[in-house]
């Protein structure tokens, strides 16, 4: 919290994929009773994750009725850190059946990647870049058109958010949608400022995140958008991960090199390159702050 209040951030909105994970209302009780005995709860709010359990959705459905701290709910559609995730699309279409047989009415943020698409054997470590090969563009993009078909064809009342778009297909799907459902698509500073350009040697190990910093052309697409108005905001997805965990080495096993990125240490640094790049203040802070008040009511900073 103190990072973030530093970076000009007034909200931080924590994703569940702990150890352990939080998909019960004790836990999420326990984690925020942590938040205020550490003396930072005020503007800290966080996501109880979806698993394809029903006795579970109910209680996350509950939780987040209950808790004014619960801001929504967190599929992780393909793999990120931790083991909370849902990748089987039977059980990803029985999640969103299940909610709108709760009669859900919230938030439904998503991680987006398809594992069946995924290609682990391309990835090498001492060629950092080779991460997009490895998890290439089309995982993010079929997961979304997934998840978007499964909320129509359930008649999903929450509201659907696509987080950390890597792609410009995404943005598309995410707009073209939204004649149809409620739903919204972020993107990170990392995703609309790297690319495997900054990948090109063993140091750039340290950018290896879900989903991946994308070839150059594709990240100038994702920041023309962002221009356009079709992103909806800018988020983090800040991941504290300690520093040996990021850096390469030729002893480390692929397993060993954590995904995410310490984005939140440069926001405030990449809002001024926005500024610099043309983007007016009324259009920062839509970006960073209004737009993201309308759709997380439960916000109060």
């Amino acid at each position: 919290m103190r990072l973030a209040r530093s970076q000009g951030v007034v909200a931080i909105c924590a994703m569940p994929n702990t150890r352990p994970a939080i998909t019960t209302a004790a836990m999420a009780d326990i984690y925020l009773r942590t938040a205020q005995n550490e003396g930072c709860l005020d503007g800290f709010y966080v996501y109880i994750g979806a698993t394809s359990n029903q006795k579970q959705l109910r209680e996350a459905v509950e939780a987040v009725r209950r808790n004014p701290r619960v801001v929504g709910i967190k599929l992780f559609a393909g793999k990120s850190v931790g083991d909370l995730a849902v990748v089987n699309e039977d059980e990803q279409r029985f999640v969103f059946r299940s909610l709108a047989e709760l009669g859900y009415g919230g938030i439904l943020a998503a991680h987006c990647e398809k594992e069946s698409l995924a290609r682990p054997g391309l990835w090498i470590p001492q060629n950092p870049a080779t991460w997009n090969l490895a998890r290439p563009p089309e995982m993010e993009i079929e997961s979304v058109k997934d998840l978007i078909k499964f909320a129509l064809s359930e008649r999903f009342a929450g509201h659907l958010h696509i987080c950390h778009a890597s792609t410009p297909q995404t943005v598309m799907l995410v707009n073209e949608a939204k004649a149809r459902m409620r739903i919204s698509c972020a993107a990170t500073p990392h995703h609309l400022g790297l690319s495997t350009d900054d990948m090109q040697t063993a140091e750039g190990v340290k950018y290896k995140v879900n989903p991946p910093i994308r070839e150059n052309f594709m990240m100038l697409k994702l920041r023309e958008n962002l221009r356009q108005g079709r992103i909806d905001w800018i988020e983090t997805d800040h991941a504290p991960h300690r520093i040996e965990e990021k850096i390469y080495s030729p002893d480390k096993p692929k397993e060993a090199y954590m995904s995410g990125i310490r984005s939140l240490e440069s926001y405030s640094a990449f809002l001024r390159r926005l500024a610099y790049d043309g983007f007016g203040e009324e259009q920062i802070e839509r970006l960073t702050y209004s737009n993201i008040k309308n759709i997380f009511t439960k916000i109060n900073e």
